[in-house]
């Protein structure tokens, strides 16, 4: 029988970061299971490459129930299937949201400990920043942020457009204020992808009390007399099971780990009997809250410029791969901004991402004219969906419902974002290097068109979160140290915690919850003091 003292299930961007954190202690062992291979393909270091990864054997290839505000379409959910998980798949922003996110999380969720102020020393702890330091900033840490080495002539143009059209320039969109325009800083190092599986793996690999298994499916949770014991599951060799002196940790994110939960006995009573799964822990809220940031992109033919894909050669891919310099370096989201479309909100509720090329439909795509991307981002999101099981069998995929623009008011912003994006495009630099709309078709939509616009092109930013919240009442699954609630020896570490989706991308966000659960697991000091 295999014992640890900590089995972790999935080795994504809190996954990766709990295994190199626990096994600091050479007198803890502790089993890191991911059901994908190793992150060793040549498009994942690749920063422009990513969209590649889509749709084959590197995603779950998760899809989306009927959406009916979004014409009843059914959207693609890519998720990474590998060591760093969605660090390894995704743009590389490095976007840590806004403080009343956190202010938020504590105030109106109960989750105590995890204001603004008690989560800023782990952000800092895990970043390693090439440019930026002070109070707000780590410039030590294993996550390594830098500027992008290539920046293209159309998101530059964007910038100084926005600028004119009024909103203010910034360089820094994790520092005092969030709200601006500018370029995006990346999780590269040297112009290549910098994932978790580089930043915390890598370094602890060789670490003789740290066991690494890659195709290692979980199937479930081995609880016994309330607690949690071990995890089982599959590999091409067969079942196994790894047991855990110490704790489970679910580390699958906003799909996985309801999922492996409500697997387990552990979810909302009526739902499990129903797929034949025998209760061990009524709790209701498992694979609800779900939420995720709509991005609908707007794009636009352009002229006396070049499209990133013109750079799509192999000449470019050997070498952004030697060399970590060239157009493919480029993380596709050069650049964008955040700002509110009312003035009595108390934080930012859209983002801008900015593509020098035509990105829809997750990328996947080929780009047979030039175009510009200029894409508003929903990042205060008042829809709520849900995760359920299919079935019993842990390879079916769950139902997955994020329930987009069900709430008018978040239909109602997006389209107060797409207006105010249009505006730019009319605006400086920008407006001289486009030729004409692309999608929508008009020039000068109304909001009706917007509307309709919206409905039949958004997707995910890939953002998912919220499936097993923390706080501190009957809306939790886990209490503010992660511990799931009813089962002994058991805790969520990753997105699906969030109560709330922060403003802005999520990776950056999720590597902090990481550090954060380690010092709680470890007993350390878990706040400011630190």
């Amino acid at each position: 029988m295999e014992t640890f003292d900590y089995v972790i299930v999935g080795a994504g961007s809190a996954g990766a970061v709990l295994a190199n954190r626990l096994s600091e202690d050479v007198d803890t062992t502790v089993l890191l299971l991911e059901a994908g291979p190793p992150a060793d393909a040549d498009e994942i270091s690749i920063p422009a490459a990513f969209a590649t990864l889509i749709k084959t054997r590197w995603d779950w290839n998760y899809r989306t129930s009927e959406q009916k505000q979004l014409h009843n379409r059914r959207g693609d959910w890519p998720r990474m299937k590998a060591l760093g998980g969605c660090s390894s798949m995704n743009a590389m922003i490095y976007i840590r949201g806004n403080r009343a996110d956190y202010d938020t999380w504590r105030d109106d969720y109960g989750a105590t400990g995890w204001g603004y102020d008690d989560v800023l020393p782990y952000f800092r702890k895990a970043e390693g920043n090439t440019r930026l330091g002070g109070k707000f900033h780590g410039q030590d840490g294993p996550l390594h942020v830098e500027d992008r080495r290539y920046t293209h002539p159309l998101t530059e143009a964007w910038v100084e457009s926005a600028v004119a059209s009024g909103f203010k320039p910034t360089d820094d969109f994790n520092g005092p204020e969030q709200e601006g325009v500018g370029l995006y800083q990346v999780t590269c190092r040297n112009g290549r992808r910098w994932s978790t599986a580089r930043a915390y793996l890598d370094p602890a690999a060789d670490r003789p009390n740290l066991t690494i298994r890659t195709g290692a499916f979980a199937e479930r949770v081995i609880v016994e007399g309330g607690r949690a014991k071990g995890v089982a599951y599959v590999t091409p060799d067969g079942p196994q099971k790894a047991y855990a002196d110490g704790e489970v940790l679910l580390c699958g994110g906003a799909v996985n780990s309801p999922q492996l939960l409500m697997l387990s006995g552990i979810g909302p009573a009526t739902h499990l009997r129903e797929t034949g799964i025998d209760v061990l822990t009524d709790l209701a809220n498992v694979g609800q809250n779900l939420h995720d940031h709509p991005v609908t992109p707007l794009m636009f033919h352009t002229r006396d410029t070049t499209d990133l894909a013109d750079h799509n050669t192999l000449g470019n891919f050997a070498r952004a791969k030697a060399r970590g310099t060239g157009p493919l370096v480029s993380n596709v989201g050069e650049g964008g901004g955040f700002w509110r479309t009312r003035d009595d909100l108390v934080a930012p509720d859209l983002q801008a991402h900015i593509a020098p090329t035509g990105f829809w439909d997750n990328g996947l795509h080929e780009v047979t004219t030039r175009k510009v991307t200029l894409a508003p981002t929903l990042v205060n999101v008042a829809s709520r969906g849900q995760i359920r099981l299919r079935s019993a069998n842990p390879r079916w995929h769950p139902e997955i419902d994020p329930a987009y623009f069900d709430d008018q008011a978040d239909l109602d912003a997006m389209v107060a974002g797409a207006q105010r994006l249009l505006e730019t495009a009319r605006t400086g630099p920008l407006a001289r290097l486009i030729a004409g709309p692309a999608l929508p078709a008009m020039s000068d939509p109304d909001e009706s068109q917007l509307i309709e616009h919206i409905r039949g092109n958004s997707q995910t930013l890939f953002h998912p979160v919220g499936t097993c919240a923390m706080g501190d009442d009957e809306r939790s699954v886990v209490d503010p140290e992660l511990k799931v609630r009813g089962i002994e020896g058991l805790r969520v570490v990753d997105a699906s915690v969030m109560p709330m989706v922060p403003r802005g991308n999520t990776n950056a966000p999720t590597i902090m919850i990481g550090e954060k659960a380690a010092d709680l697991i470890r007993g350390r000091a878990t706040s400011k003091e630190q």
